[in-house]
């Protein structure tokens, strides 16, 4: 009897083993897939955030260090030091926001799309790029459609990259320091463009 009793227990501590084991692999499988799905939401979402024309990998502080051979504006209509509102932001949180002027410079500026130098998607109509970021750059302006090296590092991948131009204005373009709208300080931001800002009130 008791041998028939040891021979059932055994038989059901086998089969709850082998439940168990069997619902622990169930969710081990279960998880990578929960993983990747995971993976590919957070890998499609850095796309997105790549995608054409954003702004997302943009340096927007810098040093306050202008290209060589960028000359000040003789009569620029915001004089630096004056306050104006951006009316058209390169990034969430700029238009709107007060700006200071902290320089002013007459030059080419341009358009551009390039696919960057690290890798990744293409930038379509990144705006904006002095004359002088430019490598080779001589005196007479480049023309749409021309194929230039970026010396300009606003953001990642730019410096080095092989960029198609995309438009060509002459203008001033500003240098301007702001806070925007999620209280991100911004200093020395390059560029915007007289078109960009209007007077503060």
């Amino acid at each position: 009897m008791n041998s028939i009793k040891s021979f059932l227990f055994g038989i059901f501590a086998l089969t709850a083993i082998l439940l168990l084991s069997a619902c622990a692999g169930n969710e081990e499988e279960a998880s990578p897939e929960d993983n990747g799905g995971n993976s590919a939401n957070t890998e499609q979402s850095s796309k997105e955030s790549e995608h054409a024309g954003d702004h997302s990998g943009m340096d927007h502080s810098g040093t306050g260090e202008v290209p060589e051979g960028l000359k000040e504006a003789e009569n620029p209509k915001y004089d630096v030091g004056s306050k104006a509102i951006i009316t058209d932001g390169h990034m969430e949180g700029m238009k709107g926001a007060e700006a200071t002027i902290a320089g002013a410079y007459d030059t080419t500026v341009y358009a551009v799309s390039y696919t960057p130098a690290t890798g990744g998607e293409r930038v379509e109509d990144h705006k904006w790029v002095v004359h002088q970021e430019i490598a080779d750059a001589g005196e007479e302006p480049f023309k749409e459609d021309d194929e230039v090296k970026l010396k300009a590092s606003h953001m990642e991948g730019m410096e080095g990259a092989t960029a198609e131009i995309d438009s060509v204005q002459e203008m001033t373009v500003y240098m301007i320091d702001f806070t925007t709208s999620d209280g991100q300080e911004v200093k020395n931001h390059m560029w915007v463009t007289e078109s960009e800002l209007s007077p503060a009130e």
